[in-house]
């Protein structure tokens, strides 16, 4: 396996005969589409002729976990698609009401959890405080983890609906939690640990990412996580949104801030429950950047290689955060691009290994980026065994 950079003048063939990587599945695997143009700068992912069928026939158990999430709204195709190299599905997402009833997706979800099971990825339930207008509500939290009896109730209702449709597990997504719920928090995800399992269900939970224990801020000071890595099957780091819709141009996952969020992690909570989070997007911002004015754009990897063979962008590599960009102007006005590639990937697929984390989970695989897929299948040796 090779990442190899386009350089000026590359073609397609011309890379493929100089590298001795199969034309084809170079093709197939950076989703190149005929007349097949590349951007300089673009990092493509690829195979030797017969490495991936030669690899793929190699039995062994995975060294490592590979989560996605994914709306009930996502392509069938792309779901199929992406199954072969997940070992979870988390499907986004259940909300709850404040007297403990549960709400399932407006669209139904049966079918992931079918289609899950069928190619022995494990389908797992993700648990929201979402309120009405889609934002998360720590009001809808706190009403929860204050009253055992409402726990209980939603608990039981848990239990049937994952049963009903046959959820491996549920993955417990709350965020804003208030400082002041914070130890009632960790309480509630011990006692659905405790009342789950002995049902064959996990528990995960999803933290925002932290660097200390008293850091300021609504997204972390009710997350305590020693207590809740205690309490949970397992976690999942939020280690994205450093670059964000209404913030400044930047990298989503810098690799030098998601790598303080892993030592702080694993100062508190055993590698073998810490699964990474990986974003599966990128921004485009317009500029010059305003605080409260600009908004970004969210786009895949292949829309923002997109943009820069329309454009003539070459794209760049910020070696600090391991993540690639460009600019480009459009209708007079200048743009700014920070998104993923096999390069920032491979960063935080190296972490996971120096580590010895759990695996990654991504967010989310409503866009296919199958180089990532291919990449995470090569570094980690996927494998399902009966």
């Amino acid at each position: 396996m090779t990442i190899y950079v386009v350089q000026e003048g590359d073609t397609v063939d011309e890379i493929a005969a100089k590298t001795g990587a199969d034309l084809n599945t170079l093709l197939e695997t950076n989703q190149l589409e005929y007349p097949y143009r590349l951007a300089i700068g673009q990092a493509l992912l690829l195979f030797a002729k017969g490495e991936r069928q030669m690899r793929k026939a190699v039995k062994g158990r995975p060294l490592a976990e590979s989560n996605g999430y994914a709306y009930p709204f996502i392509s069938e195709w792309i779901l199929g698609e992406t199954l072969p190299f997940l070992s979870e599905l988390s499907v986004f997402s259940y909300g709850f009401t404040a007297k403990g009833e549960l709400l399932p997706p407006t669209l139904d979800d049966k079918w992931m959890v079918e289609q899950a099971i069928k190619t022995k990825t494990s389908p797992t339930l993700t648990l929201t405080p979402l309120g009405v207008d889609g934002r998360f509500n720590n009001s809808l939290v706190s009403a929860l983890v204050r009253q055992e009896s409402v726990q209980m109730t939603l608990l039981r209702n848990l239990v049937g609906e994952m049963t009903q449709k046959g959820y491996g597990g549920v993955n417990i997504d709350f965020e804003y939690v208030l400082s002041e719920d914070r130890d009632a928090f960790t309480d509630f995800v011990r006692r659905a640990t405790n009342l789950l399992n002995p049902f064959g269900y996990y528990v995960t939970v999803a933290l925002a990412p932290k660097y200390s224990d008293n850091q300021a801020g609504l997204l972390y000071e009710g997350m305590d996580y020693g207590g809740l890595g205690q309490a949970a099957n397992g976690v999942f780091l939020m280690t994205y949104e450093w670059g964000y819709t209404y913030g400044p141009p930047m990298a989503v996952a810098p690799i030098n801030q998601v790598r303080r969020v892993v030592e702080y992690a694993l100062g508190r909570i055993p590698a073998k429950k810490i699964s990474l989070g990986v974003p599966n997007y990128g921004y485009d911002w317009p500029l010059p950047y305003q605080r409260g004015v600009t908004k970004a754009v969210t786009l895949g990897y292949t829309e923002a290689i997109q943009r820069a063979v329309f454009y003539g962008a070459p794209i760049r590599f910020d070696e600090e955060s391991q993540s690639p960009y460009f600019r480009f102007w459009q209708y007079g006005v200048e743009h700014e691009v920070w998104f993923e590639d096999v390069r920032s990937y491979e960063a935080k697929f190296d972490l996971v290994k120096m580590y010895g984390l759990k695996g990654i989970g991504v967010w989310q695989i409503m866009r296919l980026f199958r180089a990532g897929w291919e990449l995470l299948d090569y570094q980690f040796q996927i494998e399902k065994n009966d």
